[in-house]
């Protein structure tokens, strides 16, 4: 029964790195179409670059959230303490990269909101 188990695992965290292969290609597609759009329309100033990086780092954050929960599944797995141990730095790596990004999709929405709020209001921030 446990080898069973371990290769339905097995099965279902490679199926969970496939959904990441093809969310980072679905977030990249997305990216480089409106890079082409934006060089053609004259319209590649700072903001629509960074509105560019703004919905890829999402794709991304997702692409990592899917990448940890294959780890998850694979530490459940793990033969052997140093198995472990890899996956473990592995999903630490991952997590802290999905904090760092996340704060930064985050800080960028929050000014961009406050920006456009503060144009339409008349105030600016400091």
């Amino acid at each position: 029964m446990e080898v069973y188990f371990r290769e339905f695992a097995a099965a279902i965290a490679l199926a969970v790195e496939a959904a990441v292969v093809l969310i980072v290609a679905i977030g990249a597609g997305e990216a480089l179409f409106k890079t082409v759009q934006l060089i053609f329309t004259g319209g590649l100033s700072n903001e629509g670059r960074r509105d560019i990086w703004l919905r890829f780092a999402i794709w991304i954050l997702l692409a990592l959230e899917f990448a940890l929960a294959s780890d998850i599944i694979r530490t459940a797995i793990a033969p052997s303490w140093d198995d472990v141990g890899k996956l473990g730095a592995i999903a630490a790596i991952r997590t802290g990269l999905n904090w760092f990004l996340a704060k930064d999709i985050e800080e960028y929405s929050t000014r961009k909101s406050g920006g456009e709020r503060g144009e339409k209001s008349g105030i600016t921030e400091v």
